[in-house]
């Protein structure tokens, strides 16, 4: 990302929508807005806009984030290696701009076997 979409970024998300979607931190489990959330919609990119998930997969996943099983569509999000931590885990961005969203994990419900754990400040649900 360049210096000047950072400055940008900046000033439009929040201090902890920044941090966690532009330098790839966390938001602590059991705080961000959708962890518990049960509304029907479509989750979106914060910054971008993007469709990445739909509550039609959303799942508890007891973590303190929100999970899915899936993405709306493959092409939606990007899957990145990521050590960092001392860990060997794959971190899930937006397709569109690059925006860091979480982690997906191999333990989650089929019919996937896989857990998309976002963080809350990193999407928009919108109704749909």
């Amino acid at each position: 990302m360049l210096k000047e979409e950072k400055a940008k970024l900046k000033q439009r998300l929040t201090p902890e929508e920044y941090n966690v979607c532009v330098n790839k931190g966390t938001e602590m489990p059991f705080s961000g807005e959708y962890w518990d959330s049960h509304e029907q919609g479509i989750y979106h990119c914060v910054i971008c806009g993007n469709p990445l998930f739909s509550s039609e997969t959303k799942f508890d996943s007891g973590t303190g984030w929100p999970s899915f099983w899936e993405p709306i569509a493959k092409e939606s999000v990007k899957e990145e290696s990521d050590n960092s931590l001392f860990m060997k885990r794959t971190e899930v961005e937006c397709a569109k701009c690059g925006s860091h969203l979480g982690h997906v994990f191999s333990d989650g419900p089929k019919p996937t076997g896989l857990r998309y754990c976002m963080n809350s400040v990193s999407l928009n649900r919108t109704e749909g």
